[in-house]
């Protein structure tokens, strides 16, 4: 697929930095995660591969507190990108790896010049103990 030459340099920009980092084009398909993320997801980028938001946006099971899941639409990342705006939330994870995370994540969206909507990024913390 040809992204533009943002989305190109978010990736590589992504991965040269330690902090875990999901990057996604203007449809919301799952374009790149860091090796930092990897970690955290329970998978390599490499075996996960790009796949649309209704997939990734379930595949970690992101729960509250309280262990219910939440809608995809309460997702920072579907948030900045549908909404056009920052976005950040505290929830868990289920990995991959079936490692449960509590995760903290911010969220903005990608705008490139004259406003093209580029797509979103998302940056995330594990919370508590590693």
């Amino acid at each position: 697929m040809a992204y533009e030459v943002e989305i190109i340099l978010m990736r590589q920009t992504a991965s040269y930095l330690a902090i875990p980092i999901f990057v996604v084009d203007p449809n919301g398909d799952l374009v790149y995660y860091n090796e930092p993320a990897e970690d955290l997801l329970g998978q390599r980028y490499d075996e996960a591969g790009e796949m649309p938001l209704e997939e990734w946006s379930t595949a970690f099971l992101p729960t509250d507190e309280n262990g219910d899941p939440l809608p995809p639409d309460d997702l920072p990342l579907v948030i900045a990108l549908q909404e056009r705006r920052p976005a950040y939330a505290s929830f868990w994870i289920t990995g991959y790896d079936q490692t449960r995370r509590h995760l903290s994540v911010v969220a903005f969206p990608l705008t490139g010049q004259n406003s093209r909507d580029l797509g979103a990024v998302a940056m995330f913390w594990q919370e508590g103990p590693r």
